[in-house]
């Protein structure tokens, strides 16, 4: 029986691919990093989503266990943008179902590097 694949799209299995930093390895870059975080708001990793996130703007709860919840449908990456060693931002396209009505959230979102792991700062939601 094959390994179930990543939700990030990457086309590798989730172990091989965002199911190893949803474990504890730190993501080498922004890019990848946006990937887990993708994959886990389709899994429902709250824990991993809020380790990721830049302690300045982390919210204190996510809400994912408040119906109803999206039906991720895919993620596109458009641009990944390393802004020196410890800055980047990631432009993609996350789309989406809710109430049977899909949607797309478009966004660039920034990226520091703390203590040798990726956080996600905050976005730009694009129109």
């Amino acid at each position: 029986m094959s390994e179930p694949a990543c939700p990030c799209g990457s086309g590798h299995a989730l172990a091989d691919c965002c199911g190893r930093y949803h474990a504890g390895e730190p993501a080498p870059d922004a890019e990848r990093l946006m990937r887990s975080r993708y994959s886990a708001y389709v899994l429902g990793l709250e824990d991993y989503l809020r380790a990721t996130w830049h302690p300045d703007t982390c919210p204190v709860s996510l809400g994912l266990d408040v119906p109803p919840r999206p039906q991720w449908l895919g993620l596109t990456i458009k641009a990944h943008a390393p802004l020196g060693p410890t800055h980047a931002t990631v432009e993609f396209v996350a789309r989406y179902k809710l109430n049977s009505r899909a949607f797309k959230l478009h966004e660039t979102s920034r990226f520091e590097k703390l203590d040798g792991r990726w956080l996600y700062v905050d976005g730009e939601i694009h129109e």
